[in-house]
């Protein structure tokens, strides 16, 4: 099969690996659409790869022993390999399984773990049908550009009621407006890029600041009655943002974070009285018709948030394009040519 790989700092091609093998309940899905996400950093450090992607969605090609599916089926894959049994993946937290399967060694194959390519490797539990009123570019969508800040969304109780504050519009952030707008409820965003800014407006931000703004606390408390926001959601990755989203809450606020990076001073959270809440991925057990449900609502918007388009022979190209920042959610098609 094709595959993308990394060759060193800003260096990638497609590679030819041998196809992967299905076995038990590990399918084999052909990649029909893979939405990027940040593996373009490891295209920048030159870190060497060949199993690159983690969001995608296909068809199921070989359905091995599975009871679940069967070939044909559409999927939504989800992140990682979990094991299935532990009791982060039987309540559906498969993000947060401690004891990762190895699909490579479980099937014998060489590779077949990455999105980047024209098949993939993963157990059953895993895929997500997508019905049959859904397009395969809508429910890309349903991984990374909507899942993480649906899940923050949800527990933080978003409502109509709410001025939500969203830190950061790389591609998560841009769907987390698109989240939060869906819902009802009011949006002001943070972010430095002017491409990104523009996009968030015309995603629904009603307010878009610059970070970087001296009188940003004074910008968002004048937007949000004085007090500061209802609920605040940090995509941004920034070393510094944490505190800073703290501080535009108002007392009892609700936080949530999509990002690695960062501390919060604990005696503000305690002052304040703020709730937190970490949030990686989103629950396909529990809220897959939820969460579908949004992608139907939010049609329109996906389509803007959807900036670009490459086939997979034009990676390099599409890695450089989300260095610079420009651009929204990218779509990586294994053919010759980009889908529409």
């Amino acid at each position: 099969m094709l595959c993308v790989e990394i060759l060193g700092p800003r260096q990638a091609q497609v590679s030819q690996r041998p196809d992967p093998q299905a076995s038990g309940d590990i399918v084999k899905i052909q990649i029909l659409v893979a939405p990027m996400c940040t593996e373009w950093q490891s295209w920048r450090s030159g870190k060497l790869s060949c199993e690159l992607g983690h969001e995608a969605v296909g068809v199921v090609v070989d359905a091995a022993q599975s009871k679940r599916l069967k070939v044909g089926d559409r999927v939504i894959v989800m992140p990682h390999a979990g094991c299935g049994v532990c009791p982060a993946c039987r309540s559906g937290e498969h993000i947060h399984c401690t004891s990762q399967r190895d699909l490579l060694d479980e099937t014998g194959s060489s590779s077949g773990i990455g999105c980047y390519a024209e098949f993939l490797l993963k157990p059953d539990y895993l895929l997500q049908p997508v019905p049959d009123d859904i397009e395969t570019h809508h429910a890309a969508m349903a991984i990374c550009a909507l899942g993480p800040s649906f899940t923050a969304m949800h527990r933080m109780q978003v409502s109509p009621q709410d001025t939500m504050l969203i830190s950061g519009c790389g591609a998560v952030g841009l769907g987390a407006i698109i989240n939060a707008r869906t819902i009802g409820a009011r949006v002001i965003a943070l972010e430095l890029n002017p491409y990104r800014a523009a996009l968030a407006q015309e995603l629904g931000a009603e307010l878009v600041i610059d970070p970087r703004a001296p009188d940003l606390i004074e910008q968002v408390r004048a937007a949000s009655g004085g007090y500061g926001v209802d609920a605040a959601l940090d995509t941004s990755n920034n070393e510094g943002a944490p505190a800073v989203v703290l501080e535009l809450l108002r007392a009892r606020g609700r936080l949530a974070f999509v990002t690695w990076s960062g501390s919060l001073p604990v005696n503000r959270i305690t002052g304040k009285g703020i709730d937190i809440f970490g949030a990686w991925h989103w629950n396909h057990d529990v809220f897959a018709e939820e969460l579908l449900q949004r992608v139907r609502d939010a049609r329109p918007l996906l389509d803007r948030l959807t900036t670009h388009r490459f086939a997979m022979s034009e990676v390099a190209s599409a890695f450089a394009l989300q260095e610079t920042g420009n651009c929204g959610k990218v779509l990586l098609y294994p053919g010759k040519t980009a889908q529409a």
